[in-house]
C-alpha cells in the first residue's frame, strides 16, 4: 500500500476574512479600528495593558461567533486522501473546528493565554482576560499571541514541516509578513506549489506553480477539483 502524499498548507488572513473575521491589511491601514502599534506589541502592552486586553477579548468573541467556511471545510475534507499538515498564521481556531487535525499555528491562539513574563505557562481561556488576573507565577496573564516585535518561537517547526512536502497549498495569504513569507523557501523544488489568493503574492521566481486567482473559498474549491483529477 503506498503511502499517503503529504499536503502542507500555509494559511493567512484571507482564508479567515470570508469567516467574516477582519484582517488588519485593509485599505484604512487599522484592524478593527485600532493601529497596530496600540494593540499588537509588547510595548503597546506595557503602555496600556487595559486597551490590549480589551482588544483581544473583542476579537476572542468575534471568533467564537464566527463559524468555518467551505475552505477550511475543504482542507479538513482532503485528509481522507492524503496527509494533511497546516501551517497558519490565523490565530483562530477555525481550522480545527472545520475537522482539520493536524494544526501548528505560527503566531499563536486566541483561546489560550499566558504568563508575560513566561511563555511556557500556558493555559485555556474562553472568557475574558482581566487585568489583575495573574499566572501562578504572579505575572499579568496575556494572550498567547506573537505580537509583532517578537519573536516566532514555532518558526523552526514550521520551516521543518514545510521541507516534507509533496504538495503545497498557500491560501490566503499576502507572503508580506515575516519570517512566515519566507517558509515558501523550504518548500522542495520538486513539490507542486498550488498558490490560492485574490491577489496572487510574489511567488514567480517558484518552479511547479499553480495559480489560482480566486477567492479562499473559490479557490479551495478548484483546487479540489484539480486534486480529483490528478
Amino acid at each position: 500500500m503506498q503511502p499517503k502524499q503529504h499536503i502542507v498548507v500555509l494559511t493567512g488572513a484571507g482564508i479567515s476574512a470570508e469567516s467574516g473575521l477582519k484582517t488588519f491589511r485593509d485599505s484604512d491601514g487599522l484592524w478593527m479600528g485600532y493601529n497596530i502599534e496600540d494593540v499588537a506589541t509588547p510595548r503597546a502592552f506595557k503602555k496600556n495593558p487595559q486597551l490590549v486586553l480589551d482588544f483581544y477579548n473583542m476579537r476572542r468573541r468575534e471568533v467564537a461567533k464566527a463559524q468555518p467556511n467551505a475552505a477550511h471545510k475543504i482542507l479538513a475534507q482532503l485528509e481522507k486522501e492524503y496527509k494533511v499538515t497546516i501551517v497558519t498564521q490565523n490565530i483562530d481556531d477555525l481550522h480545527e473546528r472545520a475537522g482539520s487535525t493536524n494544526v501548528c499555528h505560527l503566531h499563536g491562539e486566541i483561546f489560550k493565554m499566558r504568563s508575560a513574563i513566561n511563555d511556557e505557562l500556558i493555559s485555556e481561556i474562553r472568557d475574558d482576560i482581566q487585568l489583575g488576573q495573574l499566572a501562578p507565577d504572579g505575572a499579568q496573564l496575556r494572550p498567547h499571541i506573537v505580537w509583532f516585535e517578537e519573536p516566532v518561537p514555532m518558526i523552526e517547526t514550521a520551516a521543518h514541516i514545510m521541507m516534507q512536502a509533496d504538495l503545497f497549498v498557500l491560501v490566503g495569504t499576502s507572503l508580506q509578513v515575516y519570517p512566515a513569507a519566507g517558509l515558501i523557501d523550504y518548500v522542495p523544488e520538486f513539490a507542486v506549489k498550488y498558490i490560492i489568493d485574490k491577489k496572487i503574492p510574489p511567488v514567480h521566481r517558484y518552479n511547479n506553480l499553480v495559480l489560482i486567482e480566486k477567492s479562499a473559498t473559490e479557490g479551495m474549491a478548484a483546487l479540489q477539483v484539480l486534486l480529483n483529477n490528478t
